[in-house]
């Protein structure tokens, strides 16, 4: 990388499919957990940014959910989130999951990105997954939209290719003053930091549509003597008979949620903690504008 001599800063958008990687590339970039991950499509429910300093350039991520046809008031909203963030980024990343290709929801990307005379850096993730041959293929097809003023190969899980692409946009980053102090690598507050964990093993504990029937929200947040922390959490379900499901046998499926949201907590905050989790019914919540309020989401999108 070439040294430089100016202050920068610079944001960049990440568009693509459900599960094309996004967050998962955004962490890998930041080099900390700032967006929940699941193998599961549309974990991401709201934006983030993920911040992340090379030499004298800061770079601002905006992780965005994925976007597909939306069915759903939520869906509306979530898709409505990922345009605005791309509106007035300095750059555009748009990911396409090699495994999958060029599918329904990528070509609504791409019908879009050319109806708004946009360009963007193609990255096409999970290199680590698919041979050569059908890269080059892919990638062809893809240059072939002309939307295209880069090409990178990664894979965002490995970290391969990673580093060139973070050279190219520190490259491309305008000059200017840094938009956060050097030490914060998001803009989540950590209330809702620790309700998205805890919503991601959620996901990886839950099977089928009830993970995207379910919220979380952090209702308490005590600080104790000792410099642990006590985060007492809500899991709202949208129908009665998914809170036993929720509960688990004898209360071992939140108990293993809420273990596994501990350790990963405790190492994200750098200190002990203890995780409350309570779970009640609210069966319209995804229509609840306040809830839209705290995602940052547009409720009328």
């Amino acid at each position: 990388m070439s040294e430089q001599t100016e202050i920068q800063c610079g944001f960049i958008a990440i568009l693509g499919a459900p599960n094309a990687g996004k967050s998962t590339l955004v962490n890998r970039m930041v080099g900390a957990k700032v967006s929940i991950v699941s193998p599961k499509v549309q974990t991401t429910r709201t934006r983030v940014l993920g911040i992340c300093l090379i030499k004298d350039a800061q770079l601002i991520f905006i992780d965005t959910p994925g976007v597909f046809a939306p069915k759903r008031r939520l869906d509306r909203a979530m898709v409505a989130s990922a345009w605005g963030g791309a509106a007035d980024a300095d750059s555009i990343l748009m990911m396409v999951d090699a495994t999958r290709g060029v599918d329904a929801d990528t070509r609504i990307i791409i019908d879009k990105l050319r109806d708004q005379k946009k360009t963007a850096l193609l990255v096409i993730n999970k290199i680590d997954l698919v041979n050569k041959e059908k890269l080059l293929t892919l990638a062809d097809a893809l240059n072939e939209t002309e939307l295209f003023s880069e090409i990178f190969m990664v894979s965002a899980q490995t970290g391969d290719g990673v580093s060139d692409l973070l050279d190219r946009l520190v490259e491309r980053a305008p000059s200017g003053p840094w938009m956060f102090p050097e030490d914060q690598i998001s803009d989540m507050p950590s209330r809702l930091l620790a309700a998205e964990i805890t919503r991601e093993k959620l996901f990886l504990q839950l099977h089928q549509e009830l993970p995207y029937e379910t919220t979380v929200e952090t209702e308490g947040w005590e600080e104790r003597k000792d410099g642990s922390v006590t985060i007492s959490q809500v899991i709202y379900v949208a129908r009665a008979g998914q809170k036993g499901i929720v509960l688990g046998k004898g209360g071992s499926k939140i108990k293993a949620i809420g273990e596994s949201s501990r350790r990963e907590l405790e190492e994200l905050f750098d200190r002990r903690v203890h995780v409350k989790l309570f779970v009640k019914l609210r069966e319209k919540w995804a229509d609840d504008p306040e809830r839209f309020r705290d995602w940052g989401l547009d409720y009328n999108a």
